[in-house]
């Protein structure tokens, strides 16, 4: 079980470095991250998760 766990943070280790070195320099050097199309995507996300936080804030007593 331990194995596992150090597995999968040696993983998630080298997954943060990939993207520390692609797109961090890619996104200094003025290209964009993501296309248009995933851009609409995260957009819509990040609306949709606005909302469901205020739901959920409403219904707090």
């Amino acid at each position: 079980m331990v194995f596992l766990v150090i597995s999968m943070l040696v993983v998630t280790v080298l997954a943060v470095a990939v993207v520390g070195v692609v797109a961090v320099p890619a996104h200094r050097g003025g290209r964009d991250v993501l296309t248009a199309k995933g851009e609409a995507i995260a957009d819509d996300a990040r609306r949709r998760a606005t909302g469901v936080v205020r739901r959920a804030d409403a219904r707090m007593p």
